[in-house]
């Protein structure tokens, strides 16, 4: 299992998610940067955590403007292997920048697409497994818009899977920045024995090396971080022993 730490990117700096109430994000005050700058916060993880695979949410970018190319490139030019979501677009030319930009996971959120044609669209015209379905919920409802069917995030994800997705990763909102825990364990525990080709990721919640142990026990491939890492609640030490392959 990896951890992926999380920059969330919002007027150029890194701000602190809390529940998905992103009108609320403020630039993070960490304990292992004393800048928000995101190469900065990024080479923070590298060096006191030796991870060097992030994920990023350009908040902007999600919101209906323009990428922030800049911070990618200098992020890709560090030497960073990027899981970006900025938005999709209904022409899918959002993640084919990133494709073209070298960002190894383009991310297709469920909050940005309009329905499930439009996953289809784009995974039809970008290398198969490369995009990452994300999705996304909140208190365990999928933010999903009308051209989604019904709302149930398991048939949801098991749609997306019929469609070609081979990258899913189950982020509830809701739980990110607060301390409470990890809910998305029973859903990714059934993606995992549906289907164990599946590439899972999940968000939101974790709040130290027990919640890394208990998703590592439910199959999950990649854990997104960012609060426990700058709050001091995991160590480097405890990420290596937890991470390491049995």
């Amino acid at each position: 299992m990896r951890i992926l730490p999380v920059l969330d990117l919002k007027g150029g700096q890194v701000v602190r998610g809390v529940a998905g109430r992103r009108k609320e994000y403020r630039p993070i005050v960490s304990r292992i940067v004393s800048s928000a700058e995101p190469l900065a916060v990024a080479r923070a993880f590298r060096e006191q955590f030796g991870l060097r695979e992030l994920y990023v949410a350009d908040l902007d970018a999600i919101a209906g403007g323009p990428p922030d190319q800049a911070t990618l490139v200098d992020l890709l030019d560090d030497g960073f292997q990027l899981w970006v979501d900025a938005g999709v677009g209904p022409s899918g030319n959002t993640l084919k920048a990133l494709a073209v930009m070298g960002v190894g996971a383009p991310i297709a959120g469920l909050e940005s697409l309009q329905g499930a044609e439009e996953l289809l669209f784009v995974l039809e015209r970008l290398p198969r497994g490369s995009v990452v379905f994300s999705l996304d919920m909140t208190d365990g409802k999928p933010v999903a818009r009308a051209g989604w069917t019904g709302a149930d995030p398991w048939l949801i994800a098991r749609q997306a899977v019929r469609l070609g997705v081979r990258r899913i990763l189950v982020l509830d909102l809701a739980a990110v920045g607060v301390g409470q825990g990890v809910s998305t364990t029973g859903l990714c525990t059934r993606l995992r024995e549906a289907f164990p080709y599946l590439q899972i990721v999940t968000g939101g919640g974790v709040r130290g090396p027990e919640d890394l142990r208990l998703l590592k026990g439910s199959g999950v491939n990649a854990v997104l971080v960012a609060s426990a890492l700058h709050d001091g609640r995991l160590s480097r030490q405890e990420i290596d022993e937890i991470c390491r392959p049995l």
